[in-house]
């Protein structure tokens, strides 16, 4: 009934607002988009309508041409599409803008997963004190990564908000001038982003957006569960950061810009502070509390202009001095604006995101090889036996003579104590290592600090091995086991309070296992690690590297943490987000509240309700372990094939992901040309099947598991599964997810292609097997029934980006048969790839 109300709710405020701003929008005079407008709605039924009577992109373009437009000569019709292109990512920019505004008025402070749904079931189940206690040191923490998965520029972004703020007050002038800025405004990066570009556009949502948001989520947490008995942790809500840190495949970040971008956040979390003094200085304009206040102001903008050290005890010390002023001699008047000001200065200290460090292991390794042939010559040496022996070195190694990234893997690890005395501890206390499958690869960070001249004592850092492939999944187990009893590194994590953080890598597990493989294998791992690491009275947390749609992890964030069981740790919920997950989940504040408060309740939930449907029985463990095999065995298959890469490479977008300007990081690891399945990287090769719209890594090989079982009359047991365990569901919801957005008639002209006709048939039957004995698992007669907003919102996504879906294929159609300006044709591609991807930004 509710999902009912919310839906017609939703085709009022979103749909019939679109309508009628798109008509506004169609109208307006733009530079070389005259009659755009007129046009566009001739190419949305030329493709709907061809696409269902078999016609190809070619077909469908051509006969736009010849029946609604004059024009002959190719160069016309080419300025015509990049014109089309343009005016549809402008298309998607407003129905953003009007979803977003509509966020507030399609949800309410009551809704499951909220703070006020969490006290009222924990009040009528007499768990508030459970509630409590969980709540004292339970933490959420939103980690913000650069991963190129948004392509609006942050001028484009800037219009988006003040077109949400136009739209959500119904102000027509307004929005009538801020289409027309978004006509003339480029939506194309002319070079690609620097690091730094990318962690200035990162970190105006964190003053803009996460200020507010968790200031003001942290006040209602602490009002709604607060008392004398509870004490919340600041540090109940966090934000972590990847820009600039993460050097993983990024050669343009370096020691100098990790730094750099350290006294960017610090800056930024200064300037929010001297904001909001002045706000708090407005009321509490009393004799005594108005100096110190003056005081404090002066303090901090010396700090923001001059460089000047300072620290949040700094900024605390003043204000428990304004405090008790306040209280003492003007009846605490204003006093819950002095607090809540108070506990922003806990909450982000002075580095207001933790500034993570990541580089691949492989790396590492090259370092440390280099490293140990300086000092002990050439000479035969294990992986245990170099950092062993480096470890024992105990002298200051000079590294200023040795290969750039010698120098840049050391310099980087000398200047974390400097970042840290200027951002505080907090400021950077992690290196993640990616692609961990062994010991030597958290020992041999341990091992770059030693040589570095840090003491024991004086390494303030959790070392993250981050398990990301379906080998380094299976090793996890071994080499936590061996690194909890390595005597040298358990007094490191004696020093750093037993806790240790272990990441687990969703995008390229699924890339390299299949969707039920990898997330099954994480589950497990998550499982083996939770029970070591208690036997060895280490306190586990888990950071989850998920991405926007299902294939990367993402899908129903809330759904898959609740689903989690007793038998993996739950102390943190620590997971990355990136491009349109940014803008589409936390990019305003209420989104960013309602969305930090579904992760939060989630993990709340897990201790303290429990449900059957959470725990995993042996029988359900079997029987998703022989799925999860089976589709792995199917998916496996379909990676060796031999037309698997050559087909991304020559059908899909694949190759044009690095030609858009926008990320620093190069689009596949590896310098060489030739193209292998393991130097993919994961937000291109899901994002390639997505821009096909056939979705594969979010699906394929989990249909045809549960078809498997069917034939051999076992289908009850999955439906069984499906309605015991919550866990089982949510991986199925989110599948379908996948395939709701995906659609084969854009594509059908392969089948006829001699060279990929029987590839595609292979990934077009998987499909129709998958949606089918889904539907018949679900009892559904259509994907995404149970969401009726999202699929509402994916329905009319995927008609404003049909018709550029048309255009992608007609260019590539055309590159593929070397016919006409190819250059022409790949700007094409590549120009299509803005509207597609931001127009899927609800995946997440």
């Amino acid at each position: 009934m509710i999902q009912d109300q919310r839906a017609e709710k939703f085709r009022q405020i979103v749909e019939n607002k679109f309508q009628i701003y798109n008509s506004l929008f169609m109208s307006l005079p733009y530079d070389k988009m005259t009659n755009i407008g007129m046009l566009l709605p001739f190419l949305y039924e030329e493709s709907k309508e061809g696409y269902l009577v078999g016609k190809t992109p070619v077909e469908i373009v051509e006969e736009f041409f010849v029946n609604h437009t004059d024009l002959v000569n190719e160069d016309q019709k080419l300025e015509l599409l990049f014109k089309i292109i343009q005016y549809i990512e402008r298309q998607v920019v407003l129905f953003d803008s009007i979803e977003d505004a509509a966020f507030p008025g399609l949800h309410s402070e009551s809704d499951s997963g909220t703070i006020t749904n969490l006290y009222e079931r924990a009040y009528h189940d007499h768990k508030l004190e459970k509630v409590h206690e969980k709540l004292k040191d339970f933490t959420v923490k939103v980690v913000f990564t650069a991963h190129p998965t948004q392509f609006y520029p942050s001028s484009v972004q800037r219009i988006l908000q003040d077109l949400r703020q136009a739209i959500g007050a119904d102000s027509i002038t307004n929005i009538d001038m801020l289409l027309q800025q978004l006509g003339k405004t480029p939506f194309v990066n002319k070079e690609k982003p620097t690091p730094i570009d990318e962690a200035l556009s990162i970190i105006h949502y964190l003053r803009y957006v996460y200020y507010d948001s968790i200031g003001e989520l942290y006040g209602k947490i602490k009002k709604t569960f607060g008392n004398s008995n509870s004490h919340l942790h600041e540090n109940i809500i966090q934000l972590g950061f990847w820009p600039g840190g993460d050097r993983d495949g990024n050669p343009f970040v370096t020691a100098e810009v990790t730094k750099k971008v350290s006294e960017e956040l610090r800056t930024a979390i200064l300037k929010s502070y001297y904001a909001n003094l002045k706000d708090v200085r407005r009321r509490l304009s009393f004799r005594g509390v108005s100096e110190v206040l003056t005081k404090l102001s002066a303090e901090l903008y010396t700090a923001i202009f001059k460089n000047e050290k300072i620290s949040s005890e700094d900024i605390l010390k003043r204000l428990d001095e304004a405090e008790e002023i306040l209280i003492n001699e003007h009846n605490s008047l204003f006093l819950e604006i002095l607090v809540d000001f108070k506990d922003r200065v806990k909450i982000f200290g002075t580095h207001f995101a933790t500034l993570d460090i990541r580089q691949d292991s492989r790396i590492h390794q090259t370092v440390v090889d280099e490293i140990f042939d300086a000092i002990f010559g050439k000479k035969e040496a294990d992986y245990t036996e170099k950092y062993n022996k480096l470890i024992e070195f105990n002298e200051k190694f000079n590294f200023d003579d040795y290969s750039e990234i010698v120098k840049e893997t050391l310099g980087n690890i000398s200047q974390i104590k400097e970042i840290q005395d200027f951002n505080g501890i907090r400021g950077m206390h992690r290196y993640i290592i990616s692609n961990s499958d062994a010991v030597k690869d958290v020992m041999n960070v341990y091992t770059f600090f030693k040589i570095c001249g840090y003491r024991d004592e004086d390494i303030n850092m959790d070392i993250v091995p981050l398990f990301e492939t379906m080998e380094g999944l299976e090793n996890a187990e071994n080499v936590m086991k061996e690194l909890y009893l390595n005597p040298i590194y358990k007094k490191h994590l004696e020093r750093r309070g037993n806790e240790q953080t272990i990441m687990l890598g969703f995008s390229d597990g699924t890339k390299d296992g299949g969707y039920l493989k990898a997330n099954w294998e994480i589950y497990k791992a998550k499982e083996v690690l939770t029970k070591i690491s208690e036997e060895n009275e280490v306190k586990v947390v888990f950071f989850d590297g998920r991405g926007g749609p299902p294939a990367r992890g993402g899908g129903k964030t809330h759904d898959f943490y609740a689903s989690q069981g007793k038998t993996i740790a739950n102390n943190k919920i620590e997971l990355t987000i990136q491009g349109q997950t940014i803008t589409s989940i936390f990019g305003n504040k209420e989104q960013a509240k309602y969305n930090f408060e579904q992760l939060l309740t989630a993990g709340v939930e897990n201790d303290v309700f429990k449900n059957s449907k959470k725990d995993l029985s042996a029988k359900e463990r079997a029987l998703i372990t022989e799925l999860a095999n089976i589709s792995y065995k199917k998916y496996s298959d379909l990676k060796a094939h031999p037309m698997f890469v050559p087909y991304l490479q020559e059908m899909s977008t694949l190759e044009y992901y690095g030609k858009a300007n926008i990320g620093s990081r190069p689009s596949k690891r590896g310098g060489d040309n030739e193209l292998k399945f393991e130097d993919l990287r994961a937000i291109p090769f899901v994002g390639s099947w997505s821009q096909l719209k056939q979705n594969v890594p979010g699906f394929f090989g989990f249909g045809y598991a549960m078809q498997q079982l069917k034939e051999e009359g076992r289908f009850d047991e999955v439906k069984e599964l499906y309605k015991g365990s919550d866990f089982f569901k949510t991986l199925v919801l989110n599948s379908m997810m996948s395939m709701n957005k995906s659609y084969f008639p854009l594509t059908y002209y392969i089948k006829e292609n001699p060279k990929f006709g029987a590839f595609w048939e292979i990934l077009f039957q998987e499909f129709n097997l998958s949606k089918d004995i889904m539907l018949e698992l679900t009892g559904f007669t259509i994907l995404q029934q149970e969401d009726p907003l999202s699929r509402k919102s994916v329905k009319i996504r995927e008609k404003i980006v049909l018709p550029l879906l048309s255009i992608q294929q007609y260019a590539l159609m055309k590159i593929q048969k070397g016919e006409g300006d190819i250059e022409a044709y790949k700007k094409l591609v590549t120009r299509s790839l803005f509207g597609n991807i931001n127009a899927s930004r609800n995946s997440a």
